[in-house]
């Protein structure tokens, strides 16, 4: 008798920036105020962390 390996179905998740699909065990999470951001890697989590960055200091100025 012939043993048939099936595949094993992986979450994946898309990287809030680059969007690309990545096995949910491989991605760095940021809990985001209500939500978690998966991000396919360091280079894509910075671009996020300072692109919030950027977007806080502006509403920050525009209320004053």
């Amino acid at each position: 008798m012939t043993m048939k390996n099936k595949p094993i179905d992986v979450e994946c998740v898309a990287c809030e920036v680059c969007l690309k699909e990545v096995p949910k065990s491989a991605v760095i999470a940021s809990e985001a105020m209500d939500y978690v951001a998966y991000f396919c890697g360091l280079n894509c989590y910075e671009k996020w962390k300072n692109q919030n960055v950027k977007t806080n200091d502006q509403s920050k100025t525009s209320s004053l």
